[in-house]
């Protein structure tokens, strides 16, 4: 069964790969105005997912994940609608190079070819994939988390029968039904077809896809992200600004999920920020000097320091310097999202140099991370390796390239 959707997946890719941006666009807004126009039987099917998590328990942050409603699917529609609207990278050539006997030889960019993705929860991610993967002419073989397959399956269903309107192959976009961890890790070894293997969730899937894996991968990482306070920040922009990363969406990567204070703003700034978090109901768990602003804070634990909570906790540590602070959030950090509040441009600047992290940020959330933030019109994940790709991967993280060479009769001596 896996071995035949690959196959489907290869044949689907070649169509794909000639395909004239117009042709794609079309696919692309067709497939948008599918699922606006299906949105009840997304929602029933989605509805299902919903109940099972909660009878088996599943925390409130990751049904949120999980959950679909009508905005999120017209937020769905309008990545589709904003991938259309991208420049195509395909085609491309990124220069013309005239050797000495005369040759021409350029890079050309062009499709990866297969993708495959194995994912947790949101469902969003099947139509992000969809998109990105049409528009760079690649076909995509998903497998989706179990707790989100009548989700997923639902979304799959409603963009092939809009493949199908335009008369384009019905498996450029394929779901695994089979959610086995066997299944899986077969994925992971389906060299013969994917030319990539993507994995979005959690650290164990990460982990697991890294480790088991023989197709290429491009690791998404977890997101340990940290907001610092410098000495020199704005109460009111700290505050503010802490409450919009810790709360606006607990379940996300780019949720902050770790402070960091400077010891001389920890009396002035820390019982504002530290308040403004228990109102919102965020367990706080905090050093010595933090849990002296409030009898609410629970004494944080080394461990505390690198996880992700994707949950209503954060943890808060205090330090003496900007260095100091540079190696806490350095050595936790996982390479995704880090912040600073400063007036300080020195401090800025140096924050901006030394941070080690895909995405780093002055005097903003860390929750902007986001391929459709970055004006990308969706994302296929948030790379926080250093090679294929870094940080939201958009339409060109699904590319490559190759050597294009125009003679006229040159051989070899």
């Amino acid at each position: 069964m896996l071995e035949q959707m690959g196959k489907q997946a290869r044949e689907a890719s070649v169509v794909l790969g000639t395909a004239g941006i117009e042709e794609k666009n079309a696919v692309l807004k067709e497939a948008a105005k599918f699922l606006v126009n299906n949105q009840e039987y997304i929602l029933a099917e989605n509805a299902k997912d919903v109940e099972n998590a909660k009878n088996n328990g599943m925390t409130e942050a990751l049904i949120d994940r999980l959950a679909l409603n009508s905005d999120r699917i017209e937020g769905m529609a309008e990545g589709l609608m904003q991938v259309a609207e991208l420049d195509d990278p395909i085609g491309a050539v990124e220069h013309m190079n005239k050797t000495p006997n005369g040759m021409l030889i350029g890079k050309k960019v062009v499709p990866l070819g297969v993708v495959g993705i194995i994912y947790e929860s949101r469902p969003n991610v099947t139509a992000d994939a969809f998109a990105l993967c049409f528009k760079t002419g690649n076909a995509c073989l998903l497998r989706g988390g179990s707790d989100a397959i009548n989700s997923n399956l639902a979304i799959t269903n409603v963009i092939q029968s809009a493949l199908e309107s335009c008369h384009m192959p019905k498996y450029s976009i394929q779901l695994l039904t089979d959610t086995s961890r066997e299944t899986a890790t077969k994925m992971m070894q389906l060299n013969e077809y994917l030319d990539v293997l993507i994995p979005r969730g959690g650290a164990g899937l990460i982990q697991s896809v890294v480790k088991n894996s023989t197709v290429p991968v491009i690791e998404t990482g977890t997101g340990n992200c940290h907001v610092y306070v410098d000495e020199f920040a704005q109460k009111d922009m700290a505050v503010d600004i802490i409450i919009n990363a810790k709360t606006q969406r607990l379940g996300t990567c780019n949720t902050c999920e770790s402070l960091v204070l400077h010891k001389n703003i920890v009396e002035s700034h820390g019982p504002a920020i530290v308040n403004a978090l228990l109102e919102k109901g965020v367990e706080v768990r905090g050093d010595e000097a933090v849990c002296a602003l409030n009898e609410n804070v629970i004494p944080a634990q080394e461990e505390d320091w690198g996880t992700e909570y994707l949950d209503a906790i954060i943890s808060i540590k205090t330090v003496d310097t900007f260095e100091e602070a540079v190696a806490h959030i350095n050595h936790y950090n996982t390479g995704h999202s880090e912040a600073i509040i400063t007036d300080s441009y020195q401090n800025a600047q140096a924050f901006l140099d030394q941070i080690d992290a895909a995405a780093v940020y002055v005097n903003a959330s860390t929750r902007f991370t986001d391929g459709f933030e970055f004006g990308f019109g969706a994302e296929i994940g948030i790379s926080t390796q250093k090679i294929h790709a870094r940080g939201p991967m958009g339409l060109w993280a699904l590319t490559t390239t190759k050597f294009i060479i125009y003679g006229n009769g040159q051989i070899r001596k």
